[in-house]
């Protein structure tokens, strides 16, 4: 079986000190709200709403498709112009309509490309969503 060097996902991704992360979730779910309250803490956008994904090696890279990059909504305002960045490493996937768990043992993951990526449950719309995006980024095992 033949693995795609590249596919378009339906995710918001934000840049954390140059690690991607893929927000994922159903339209309405928070992904650009998420988006935004993160680049307020000092992430970079990638894309926001699809993400293109590119596997080059064994890294599995994110950008924005041309005809989005560097605009993100803001639901109840319009589309925006933002400062992105052209690509980042895929590092963690944000699921906004997968169930929380409490306290996870470990948390799954989705292949994407060939390429295992954790995924996080998270309620998008609580207050903390942004820290514990960051903290559990950091959690991560170095690659």
């Amino acid at each position: 079986m033949t693995i795609p060097s590249s596919e378009t996902l339906h995710a918001t991704t934000v840049a954390i000190d140059g690690a991607a992360v893929l927000i994922t979730g159903l339209s309405g779910s928070g992904k650009s709200d998420l988006a935004l309250r993160l680049i307020d803490r000092g992430a970079e956008l990638v894309s926001d709403d699809y993400t293109l994904l590119i596997r080059d090696g064994a890294a599995l890279l994110a950008s924005a498709p041309p005809t989005i990059r560097g605009k993100i909504e803001m639901r109840g305002v319009g589309i925006l112009a933002s400062p992105s960045l052209e690509s980042a490493p895929v590092r963690m996937i944000v699921a906004l309509d997968a169930p929380v768990t409490r306290l996870p043992d470990a948390w799954e993951e989705r292949v994407l490309l060939g390429v295992s990526v954790p995924v996080v449950p998270l309620a998008g719309f609580e207050a903390s969503a942004p820290i514990k995006v960051e903290t559990a980024l950091r959690r991560l095992p170095a690659q």
